[in-house]
C-alpha cells in the first residue's frame, strides 16, 4: 500500500485512494480491500456497515494512515478491526 494506490471493497461499492500509510491491510465491510474489484462481491459484515462518504478523508487513531474516499459504499473502513474515523477540517482562527 503506497500513496496513490486505489483500493476497492470486496463487499460493496467503496473505493479509496491511499494518501498516507504503508504495510497496512485496509478492510471495508469486514473484508480486506483489493486493487482489482472481484466479479462476485460478498456481503457486508453488520459490525462494519456504517458506510463511507465520497470526498471524506479517513484516518486511523495514530494518524499514520489516511485514505480519500472516491466512491461511497455501504461498508465502513477499518484496519485490524479498528474503525477509521473521518478527518475533520481545522477551524479557522477568529478575526477578532
Amino acid at each position: 500500500m503506497k500513496p496513490g494506490t486505489k483500493l476497492k471493497s470486496a463487499v460493496c461499492d467503496t473505493e479509496v485512494m491511499v494518501i498516507k500509510g504503508k504495510d497496512q491491510v485496509v478492510e471495508c465491510g469486514g473484508q480486506p480491500m483489493v486493487e482489482t474489484a472481484p466479479d462476485d462481491k460478498g456481503s457486508v459484515d453488520p459490525n462494519f456497515a456504517d458506510g463511507t462518504l465520497v470526498g471524506k478523508r479517513y484516518v486511523d487513531a495514530d494518524g499514520t494512515v489516511e485514505l480519500l474516499c472516491v466512491k461511497a459504499g455501504a461498508g465502513s473502513l477499518a484496519i485490524g478491526g479498528a474503525a477509521l474515523t473521518t478527518k475533520d477540517a481545522k477551524p479557522l482562527p477568529s478575526s477578532d
